[in-house]
């Protein structure tokens, strides 16, 4: 990927992990972001898939703070719905505050804790699995045993096993009781591992206390309260989520 940084492997700011300054990512040609190093990485990762017979593109790439907060935001005022891990809608309604935030993150983070922020990681599918109008859902029933995009992520399984993956590996592999097992989410490792942990209380509590627009973070007072073990639960991976540096 001629043109790409190679420069951006320091260590991100508190606002580049937060998701509030965009500085150290590229723009791609198909519009997403992501580091210059991790660019070049799918770029060669693709090279290696096509030649399987697959098509990968990508679903999505960074995500700001501002747009993980609108889609949380309309996720518990009931604008966006709300899946469980069956496809099923979730009657947010029925539901008191701590178990709506629960069902929330399983599959959508707080603003300032998506990997998404930080330019390494990404959701992927294979172009060559539907036709062009196909709506990508990223659900686990598209990447399941039978589904449309599960041989793509067949081969995806060997060559991560392989540590043939350019340094892509899945962070969300497999059910810890936190978030949901994303076979679409490809993190790369060489950047990411960096990142990792380094989020906490305090950073996130000053990113929420003043938001632009006077915006606000739908039940503050519930994520406020929980917030140590949603870390845990929902954000911090094991160590063994990929080979050590």
């Amino acid at each position: 990927m001629n043109g790409l940084s190679q420069s951006a492997s320091a260590p991100l700011t508190a606002d580049q992990l937060l998701g509030l300054d965009d500085s150290h990512l590229d723009t791609l040609p198909d519009g997403h972001r992501l580091q210059g190093a991790v660019a070049n990485a799918f770029a060669a990762l693709c090279e290696d898939a096509r030649k399987a017979g697959f098509d990968p593109a990508i679903a999505s790439s960074y995500r700001s703070f501002d747009r993980q907060l609108a889609i949380y935001n309309a996720k518990v005022s009931g604008a966006r719905t709300v899946h469980d891990d069956d496809g099923a809608i979730v009657v947010m309604e029925a539901l008191a505050p701590v178990q709506q935030l629960h069902a929330i993150l399983r599959f959508s983070a707080l603003p300032g804790t998506s990997r998404h922020h930080w330019g390494t990681d990404l959701d992927i599918y294979d172009r060559k699995a539907v036709p062009a109008e196909y709506a990508v859902q990223l659900t686990p029933q598209e990447v399941s045993t039978g589904g449309v995009f599960d041989a793509f992520h067949c081969w995806l399984d060997e060559r991560i096993a392989l540590e043939q993956s350019h340094g892509f590996f899945r962070p969300y592999a497999v059910d810890r009781g936190g978030v949901s097992p994303e076979r679409w989410h490809l993190s790369y490792a060489p950047l990411s591992q960096s990142c990792d942990g380094r989020l906490d209380a305090g950073m996130l509590r000053q990113a929420w206390r003043v938001l632009p627009g006077g915006a606000e973070l739908a039940l503050q007072d519930v994520v406020n309260a929980e917030l140590d073990d949603l870390l845990e639960r929902y954000v911090r991976v094991p160590a063994d989520w990929c080979p050590r540096a």
